[in-house]
């Protein structure tokens, strides 16, 4: 099926490390999200903010960060009690979601991660007969491209 509208690209990651120090280091957090989008050959527009979290209980407790990036931006949420942490790259410019990835695993040491890549901004039509036609014109495409092979 045609896409009408495309954002981007959102790379959404899960990890654990043992290493919980790295986590908790404010320093260390904001270098990464000064260092990154470099390196992601993304465009910084703004400095990294992060900031301290204390919750009701440690577990709760944790550094979040964000940069904003001229294609979006990017966000990590630590909770070293649990030895955990969650980042955001979002870009409307396509880059190397392993690289992106790996990059991740030996900056924070992740000994155990899940990763989820998003197409974002994806819209279809909302109209039935509309949407009925998109979905015939994906599908011959598609037979075409099996038939030439």
């Amino acid at each position: 099926m045609k896409k009408i509208f495309e954002a981007g690209t959102h790379l959404v990651l899960d990890g654990f490390t043992i290493n919980t120090s790295l986590l908790q280091d404010l320093d260390r957090v904001r270098a990464f999200l000064d260092e990154y989008p470099d390196r992601m050959h993304m465009t910084k527009i703004m400095p990294p903010y992060v900031f301290r979290y204390q919750g009701d209980t440690s577990q709760e407790s944790g550094l979040s960060g964000i940069v904003i990036i001229a294609e979006s931006h990017i966000s990590i949420h630590t909770f070293p009690a649990k030895g955990y942490l969650s980042v955001d790259v979002f870009s409307c410019k396509p880059f190397d979601i392993e690289e992106a990835t790996q990059y991740l695993v030996e900056y924070f040491h992740l000994s155990d991660y899940q990763r989820q890549v998003l197409d974002r901004g994806i819209e279809y039509p909302k109209e039935l007969g509309e949407s009925i036609a998109l979905v015939y014109e994906d599908r011959l495409e598609n037979l075409e491209r099996m038939a030439s092979t």
